[in-house]
């Protein structure tokens, strides 16, 4: 089975918690730094999730061919989940996850990233979370502290647009096109 088995080239996703320039320790403290972004893919796009469904399918395939046809189970984790469900948690995913499926991809590597035109982009502040754009992602089966189940693994990102930012504010100077007018008193100089 080769790798073109397992690797996926999506349409076009949403951004969110990029991680790509450096690598992010995740809350439980417990795990190596890794890069990472979550993609949503809207549930529209049936060709992206038939190539994911297949390619987690193929890692599947490519774990019990090596270790044996009763070593990994059917039903296995997924780190694929519904945008309009609840996390593990029992919290709802965030409004921008509505109509999409959600899934967080790592790499223990810097990903290569890409505007449109395919050229390299070194400016972090050019992907971020709210943008739009694709990625290249692979999958691997797992079998960690008795967990089995398949993980995406991201190796590049695409650019494709500017987005809403989710999260945190963006500053810009049109914020100040409210007609303020300074009143600044020049006889106060020295006075303050």
């Amino acid at each position: 089975m080769a790798i073109k088995d397992t690797q996926v080239i999506t349409g076009k996703v949403r951004f969110s918690f990029c991680h790509l320039f450096e690598p992010y320790e995740g809350k439980d403290g417990d795990s190596k730094a890794k890069y990472s972004v979550t993609l949503l893919i809207p549930k529209a796009d049936k060709a992206t999730l038939a190539k994911i469904k297949a390619a987690t399918k193929a890692a599947a395939d490519k774990y019990r061919d090596k270790n044996g046809a009763k070593s990994f189970p059917e039903k296995y984790n997924n780190t694929i989940h519904d945008g309009d469900g609840v996390r593990e948690s029992g919290e709802p995913y965030g409004e921008e996850c509505r109509g999409c499926y959600v899934i967080t991809v790592t790499s223990n590597k810097k990903p290569m990233c890409f505007d449109k035109f395919k050229n390299e982009i070194t400016d972090p502040d050019e992907i971020y979370s709210g943008c739009y754009g694709r990625a290249s992602i692979n999958f691997s089966a797992y079998n960690h502290k008795g967990k089995k189940g398949v993980s995406g693994y991201v190796n590049s990102v695409m650019k494709l647009h500017d987005g809403e930012p989710l999260g945190g504010a963006v500053a810009t100077a049109d914020d100040y096109d409210d007609d303020y007018e300074d009143d600044y008193d020049d006889d106060l100089d020295g006075l303050l």
